[in-house]
């Protein structure tokens, strides 16, 4: 497949393909006798899966771990659990995060009717001080 091609069906733009193959998400493909790249069909689904990544808000280097780990990981199981371990801790404090954040937004909601004096929304309070603390 060419470059459009991937890029279309993956819903991306040529540029965000070349910047993924840069950053080693996707392996640089080999090029065809006409000077064109000729990437595997495979190439799709792993720019949905970082697409889709992102859009959980995993950075980068996270996905780029995600895909080390898919392929198998490390020789080593260790280091492989240590990686997941990692992440599993992130992802729960996240989730923790998120939950409180959702809480803090529906308290708002529940208040927003009130006099602007009486309404209350502890996440704002927190994004508005230095603790960020919710």
């Amino acid at each position: 497949m060419r470059s459009g091609e991937v890029a279309a069906q993956a819903g991306v733009n040529v540029q965000t393909l070349r910047y993924y193959e840069r950053r080693g998400l996707v392996p640089e493909p080999p090029r065809a006798p006409s000077g064109y790249r000729a990437y595997p069909t495979e190439v799709v689904a792993t720019i949905r899966f970082v697409k889709r990544a992102q859009d959980l808000g995993f950075t980068l280097d996270e996905i780029t771990e995600l895909l080390h780990l898919a392929d198998g990981g490390p020789d080593e199981c260790e280091p492989a659990r240590a990686v997941a371990e990692a992440r599993m801790s992130d992802l729960e404090r996240k989730i923790r995060d998120l939950e409180r954040m959702h809480d803090s937004l529906a308290e708002l909601l529940a208040t927003c009717d009130r006099p602007r004096a009486d309404r209350r929304c502890p996440l704002l309070r927190a994004l508005q001080t230095d603790r960020g603390e919710l």
